[in-house]
């Protein structure tokens, strides 16, 4: 259904830092940088699922945060998200809600962590058990 999504930065170099440092848990190479004719600096996350592009506001105005929205990564086992967190949290993120574990019983729920990025963005690692 998607084909990419698109969120801001104010800090793009720490904004690439953490990404990379986050999303190669999950297998995902580090950005491809790239700058628009008018300047603005883009980061490319590129996956077979699709594409993760941080980005400087194109109309100059600071980065903000979608109230109510979250970011969820599939993760392959419950230790995956675990070092999503523990790594997000490493690179300034903030773990955020209930600490990461089972949210309905164990190995039929999803195990969860969410954090913030150092924008502020949610950012969720998900374990669907088959």
């Amino acid at each position: 259904m998607f084909n990419h999504l698109a969120i801001g930065s104010n800090d793009i170099d720490a904004s690439e830092q953490f990404y990379n440092a986050v999303l190669a848990v999950l297998g995902v190479g580090e950005a491809i940088r790239n700058q628009n004719a008018k300047g603005h600096h883009r980061l490319f996350y590129r996956s077979p699922e699709g594409v993760l592009m941080i980005t400087q506001p194109v109309n100059d105005e600071p980065a903000t945060v979608a109230n109510g929205g979250t970011i969820a990564f599939k993760c392959s086992s419950p230790e995956q998200v675990l070092d999503f967190h523990d790594t997000a949290v490493q690179q300034g993120g903030l773990s955020i809600e209930d600490a990461p574990g089972w949210r309905g019983a164990e190995g039929t729920g999803l195990f969860l962590a969410y954090v913030r990025d150092p924008d502020g963005h949610k950012l969720c690692a998900v374990y669907r058990p088959a």
